[in-house]
This record gives structure tokens, sequence and C-alpha cells, in this order.
């Protein structure tokens, strides 16, 4: 069942039976909504736009925030041509195609816009094919990307582009944008005579995540159950609109790598409840839950050490609990293990000292093996000193020899500093105990 009947055209030409989210895009920027930070008076994009400054810009933002309306706007606004131009569906044919057309049109004193979307898609080489375009002012690039600009964009493009942050729309913001598409008649669906709850609106807007097309399509599922019962969108027609929450993430992308550093962090800081919150987002967005269990594995040795060694192996037993299980019921496992983690002395002198060891070993010379420390399984090998003076710390008093396990150059380097957290306490007594019984010993020489 279509929401209209015929195709009847609004503002601008458009089709009245084109998406919603297409017939709401504003056309002016006192229409924009959001993006105060860059739109305001006197704000910089608001200024570049105003001064008609021609210098290509990269918009970065996650999905259905308005990077294709603002491209749009600005080429109304400056009276440029507009090229939209899909990063998914072209190569470098069709970019040599358009740079050609657009060459042609600015002989003619026309001035163009390129429009990329997902710019980020596109590899080094077409990347590259842009350059020249962009130096010459052929044409004015505005390119639009999901992704952190400074590692899917090449160095020399990103160095001639202004780059634009836009922020997700708020709940607020987005809910009043579908009061107005129910109550517009020319655009919206005013004409369907439809009345909605500011808590169904509210609820479509909190399942957005920020993306306001996404709240729009939704909207629209609403509006077509609603028009099968009594014209109202409520509560129970918007949930079941809503089907399942819109979820900002990418496996392979910048949100990937800024929810594992969230959840990393959390139990780093002893804080159980963000790190439930995070671990649950990352789950719930279908990550690997073997990725997962690594990094969670990672936590308990880089974190927490041997301030309490056991949590390598509760992490390890999640692991196995969770392959046994399998999801959902097995990410309860890794649920437990992260909040030990988080809730467990922290120490991270280990990785500390093993970094330091690291440092040792690629800035300094590679000493030799002291000869007490070689095995001499041979008679030329014994000849040659090989195990002389080792001692056996076995048949020593205490089972601690004085003897030095670090080549001469090396003798006295100290890589372990031990916390005083957890069990790690133990280990640093035990540590002043081998020291203070190995001085003893020298000076009994």
């Amino acid at each position: 069942m279509s929401l209209f009947d015929g195709e009847p055209e609004g503002p601008k030409g458009r089709l009245l039976t084109a998406p919603l989210a297409e017939r709401m895009r504003p056309l002016t920027i006192d229409e924009y909504s959001g993006q105060e930070h860059l739109l305001g008076p006197g704000k910089p994009l608001r200024v570049q736009i105003e001064r008609d400054d021609p210098q290509s810009m990269i918009f970065w933002g996650p999905p259905g925030v308005g990077k294709t309306t603002l491209a749009k706007i600005i080429a109304e606004t400056t009276r440029a041509s507009f090229i939209e131009f899909s990063a998914v569906l072209s190569g470098i044919k069709e970019i040599k195609q358009v740079m050609a057309a657009a060459a042609q049109a600015a002989e003619l004193h026309s001035r163009t816009i390129l429009f990329v979307d997902e710019i980020h898609r596109f590899n080094k080489a077409q990347q590259d094919a842009f350059l020249p375009y962009v130096e010459r002012g052929t044409i004015r690039l505005i390119g639009a990307t999901t992704e952190n600009p400074s590692f899917e964009i090449i160095s020399a493009l990103l160095s001639r582009c202004r780059v634009y942050v836009l922020k997700p729309l708020s709940e607020e913001r987005i809910a009043a944008l579908l009061r107005r598409a129910v109550e517009d008649r020319e655009r919206g669906l005013g004409m369907l005579e439809l009345t909605a709850d500011d808590e169904a609106l509210a609820l479509i807007a909190s399942y957005s995540s920020g993306d306001c097309r996404s709240a729009y399509n939704t909207l629209e599922v609403a509006a077509q159950l609603a028009q099968e019962g009594n014209k109202l969108i409520d509560r129970s027609i918007a949930t079941e609109a809503i089907q399942q929450r819109v979820l900002v993430y990418d496996k392979g992308g910048e949100e990937h790598y800024n929810l594992i550093s969230a959840l990393h962090k959390s139990v780093r800081n002893s804080d159980p409840d963000a790190a439930l919150y995070w671990l649950a987002r990352m789950f719930a967005a279908g990550e690997d839950p073997l990725y997962l269990v690594r990094r969670v594995v990672r936590m308990a040795v880089e974190d927490i050490g041997l301030a309490a060694p056991e949590a390598l192996n509760l992490c390890l037993s999640a692991k196995e609990a969770l392959e046994f299980l399998g999801s959902p019921e097995g990410d309860l496992a890794l649920a437990e293990a992260v909040v030990y983690l988080a809730l467990a002395p922290k120490s991270n002198s280990v990785y500390v000292a093993y970094g330091a060891a690291q440092q040792e070993v690629e800035h300094t010379r590679q000493e030799p093996v002291p000869l007490h420390l070689r095995n001499a399984p041979t008679r030329l090998m014994k000849e040659l000193d090989y195990g002389k003076g080792y001692r056996y710390a076995h048949d020593e008093k205490d089972r601690v020899a004085d003897m030095d396990c670090l080549p001469d150059s090396l003798r006295g380097r100290r890589y372990y500093q031990p916390t005083q957290e957890g069990r790690e306490k133990l280990l640093a007594q035990r540590m002043e105990e081998i020291r203070s019984l190995k001085a003893g010993k020298r000076q009994k020489k």
C-alpha cells in the first residue's frame, strides 16, 4: 500500500513518492538543523559559504547528520553545478570522465562542486586522480566520510582541504524534525491527517543513534502502520516500526576502535558498570566474540598482571565457556571476566618492565651470554670455560646463589619494579628478601 496516490510534486519538483528523508531534506542554510558549531553566525563553515571561499573540504561525521544535504546547500548558495559521485560505485575511469566535464565547464566560467560520498572507500590511486584538478581549481571537492580522514585520506589531498567535523543530532532535535515531517503538508506526511504522540516520536528518535535519515525511514514505516488503524502513531506503533536499534558501528572502522578503547579504559579505571556497558554495545553490534576475548586476555596481562595473576586463568576459562556455550549464553562468561578485571587490583609493572627490556635489546650492543650461564655438553666447550663458575641454586642455602645473570655491561639493571597492589606486594617483599640474601653472601666472601 503506498502512502500517496499518483506522483504529485512538491517544492523544487520533488516527487512526493520519494522517500520521506529525501523530501524533508533542507533546501537552505536556515532550514538546516544542527551543526551550530559550524553554521552559526560567525562560525567557520558559515563564513566560508558566505564569502564563497572556493577551498575544497571534507565533511567527517556519522551517518544521517546531513553531509550530503550540506554539500547541496553550498552548491545552491554559491550557484555552482553539483555533481554527486559515489566512491562505492565509481572508479578511475568515471573520475576522469567527470574531471574532463568539469574542465570544460571551467573554460565556460562555470563552477563545479564535486561531491564524493564515502570518499574513504577510494584507494590511494583513485584519490590521487583528484589532486591536479583540486590544485588548479577546476573543481571544488567536497568529500563525505564516516571514517577518520587522518587515516583514510591521503595527506596530499587532505592538506588541500578543510576538514569539518559534523556531530550526531540530539534526540530532542530529531524528535522535533519528526514532528515537522508529520505536520508538513507539502513535503511531509501532513496530507495523511495522522497524529503522533510525543512519546512515540521520542522513542523513534532515541533508537536512531543520531541518524536522522534512519529516524525518517522508521517514521515512514510507522505512518504506513498507522494508516491501517486509527491514524495514530503511538508507542506501540513506533515500537513495531523500529524493529531493532540502529547501532553506529563498523567492525573495520573508527567506531570499532573507539568502543574497544572505551571498554579497555573502563576496566583499567576500575569501573565495572562502564565496562559492562561498552561490552554490551560491542556484542549488540555483532562484534566477533573471539576478538573481544583476545582483548580481554590482553587486559589481564597488561593492566592486572601479577597483582592478581589468577585473572589470566579466569579470562582463558571465559574463552572456553564462550566457545562451549556459544552466543548469547556464553557472553555472560566474558561479562564475568570483565567485571573481575575491573575490580581486581591493577599493575602494569610487567608490561613496563618488558618494554624496558625490549628497549635495552634494541638500543644496546648484543652482549654475549656470560660463560657461567652457558651449557657445556662437549669437552671443547668445557675447555673454553663454558659453564665455569655456575652455581646451582638448589644446592645453595635459601636456594639463592650470589651470581649475576646479566652481561657485565648491564650488571645491576632493574627492569621489573613491582607495585604494592594485590599479590604483587608479596612479590615486592620477596624481591627485597632475595637482594638481602645475595648481599649477605657477598659480604661473607
